[in-house]
């Protein structure tokens, strides 16, 4: 009973933030329920999104969602089972860290020593307790300590303490994510899934997403825990079109505009051929999916990924714990350009 109130509390609020109490949504931006429409009717190419229907039947994902202009043209699967999105955690935080940083609450040039964070033996060297929030945000940290739900890739992979100085050379590194949640509770004094919950959940109407689909995750390695985040392909899509229209939802800026584009923005080139890294998302080259597009990935095939060029959100769930195998990230994106080609 207690989800079912929060469900309708959260719809009521946000057809009253999307409308102003009126009874027609801007456009645009999904009513308390999504609206689904005829994609012929609406100028898609039937038969192209027929081969990606085809395409999409054999990656063997949980739901697939395709949002165009705030409606919904196609759902496949079970749009409202909650799975862990994984790494995509990393991108709902950095929404968060947008507020906090407008609000006076986080500085991007503030230094680990100066915001007193260590880590569990070996230690922190003076050098790396030089590197700031911006540095973590980015991937560029140069601190590579063992850290909670590491992958083997990046375990294999992650270069030997001291060999590059913070801001210096990129790597995809939990340290930097988990160290990141501890900083935005300690500075904020408030709960990740709970502040998610209150500044963005609710006020964009998310419809099965709770403070209970979160968790901390602690490793005997290391005193930062990650924090993982179930959600459901219909939220999910929420939190894309939130992004997909500069963090405006209706009449109300809920993430700064200004973030949106910083943390959006390309600061590194990454090992995922010509894609770029920014805040905790990744970032479509230009030239190929249009000004704008970006994604936020979770291993086993977790997606959010919006195309401004298209007006266009589309999202992935796998869920692992059922026994559904992973989904690649080039098998998504390639889903994605022919999602983006049938679109008008």
């Amino acid at each position: 009973m207690r989800a079912l109130a929060r469900s309708a509390l959260g719809a009521l609020l946000a057809v009253v933030m999307v409308t102003g109490g009126s009874a027609e949504p801007d456009a645009g931006f999904p009513r308390a329920v999504w609206h689904t429409i005829d994609p012929a009717g609406a100028g898609w190419s039937a038969e192209r999104l027929g081969q990606a229907k085809a395409f999409a039947d054999t990656l063997g994902a949980t739901a697939h969602m395709i949002v165009w202009k705030g409606e919904v043209v196609a759902s496949w699967g079970d749009v409202r089972r909650k799975v862990d999105v994984a790494s995509v955690r990393k991108s709902l935080l950095s929404a968060l860290y947008g507020i906090a940083v407008a609000d006076g609450k986080i500085r991007l040039e503030s230094t680990l020593e100066q915001l007193r964070i260590g880590d569990k033996p070996p230690e922190l060297t003076p050098a790396e307790k030089q590197a700031t929030v911006r540095d973590l945000l980015t991937a560029r940290s140069g601190i590579y300590h063992p850290a909670a739900h590491e992958t083997a890739d990046i375990k294999r992979n992650r270069p030997e303490r001291g060999s590059h100085p913070p801001g210096s050379f990129w790597f995809y590194n939990n340290w930097d994510f988990n160290a990141l949640g501890t900083i935005y509770r300690v500075t904020t004094d408030e709960n990740i899934f709970q502040s998610f919950e209150e500044r963005i959940a609710m006020p964009i109407g998310m419809e099965d997403f709770g403070p209970g689909d979160g968790s901390y995750a602690l490793d005997p390695s290391s005193v930062h825990p990650a924090y993982p985040f179930r959600l459901s392909a219909r939220d999910m899509a929420r939190f894309g079109l939130l992004y997909l229209n500069s963090g405006r939802w209706g009449g109300r800026q809920i993430v700064p505009e200004a973030w949106v584009r910083e943390s959006t923005t390309a600061y590194s080139l990454s090992d995922r051929g010509r894609q770029g890294y920014g805040y905790m998302w990744w970032v479509l080259p230009g030239e190929t999916w249009g000004a704008g597009a970006a994604y936020a990935a979770g291993y086993g095939g977790q997606m959010i990924a919006y195309v401004p060029e298209k007006q266009l959100v589309m999202v992935q769930t796998v869920d692992r714990s059922a026994g559904a195998k992973r989904v690649r990230t080039p098998a998504f994106l390639d889903l994605l350009r022919m999602v983006a080609d049938a679109a008008p």
